[in-house]
Order: C-alpha cells, then sequence, then structure tokens
C-alpha cells in the first residue's frame, strides 16, 4: 500500500484491463477502496473519495442539471488487490482548483512520475500509459 506522508492525498490505482479505451479496476485512498468499470466511474468515484477524506478541499461547488446522488458505491478490500494486472499508479491529487484537479501520476512498473494540470491531462497520461 502507499507508504508516504501525503498517503490521504494519493489514490492508488490499479487497472485490471484497458480495452477500447475503457479502464476496469480498482482504487483506493487510505482504507477506503472502489471498484471501476470505466473512466467516468473512475473519475466520479475518485472525486467521491477525494471529498470524503477532507484533505483536498475543492475550490468550486460541482453543477449538476439535476440533484446530485452519489453513485452506487462498489467497495474493494483495502489490501486485498494492490497491483493491476495491466499497470498500477499513485495518482497525487495536490489541488482541485478550477474544477478540475492538478498532481502527479507515478506509473509504479516503469518507476516514472508526470506531472498533471487538469483532469483531461491526467487522461491524455493514462491512455499513453496503458495503450504503452
Amino acid at each position: 500500500m502507499i507508504d508516504h506522508p501525503w498517503s490521504q492525498q494519493t489514490i492508488l490505482l490499479c487497472v485490471e484491463s484497458y480495452e477500447n479505451g475503457v479502464p476496469r479496476g480498482h482504487m483506493y485512498l487510505g482504507q477506503e477502496g472502489q471498484c471501476f468499470d470505466s473512466l467516468t466511474q473512475l473519475l466520479l468515484r475518485a472525486e467521491q473519495l477525494l471529498e470524503r477524506s477532507g484533505e483536498v478541499q475543492s475550490f468550486t461547488i460541482p453543477r449538476s442539471f439535476s440533484i446530485a446522488r452519489p453513485l452506487g458505491d462498489e467497495p474493494c478490500i483495502a489490501g486485498e488487490l494492490t497491483r493491476g494486472k495491466v499497470a498500477t499508479f499513485e495518482m497525487r491529487v495536490l489541488f482541485r482548483q478550477h474544477a478540475s484537479w492538478q498532481g502527479e501520476l507515478l506509473w509504479l512498473e516503469k518507476n516514472t512520475r508526470q506531472y498533471f494540470r487538469s483532469v483531461l491531462e491526467l487522461i491524455t497520461l493514462l491512455d499513453s500509459a496503458l495503450r504503452a
């Protein structure tokens, strides 16, 4: 598991499969785990984890077409699965500003680190790693 002083800002992202641009896997923030079956689930569930942790405050109030309902949680047991079959990343979200995220992404298998300034840049980094 993550053993950094900033672990409450770091999501361990374990990708089990990546087909046609669709990631599937699980993620952990501290001891809380979530499964995801799409990029949308990955991002929305990661946002929920960050919001619940209270460590990285959002600078904006989310907008919605309807009353926001929480996603159905698919909890994963922390410590059960700590590596993805395809890839494993540590995603450290430093800021949640301008209705986006800023931070760094560490690809554990390659020991490679990249910084992202938006969720779109994060998606591009994940896609380039997972297609490699």
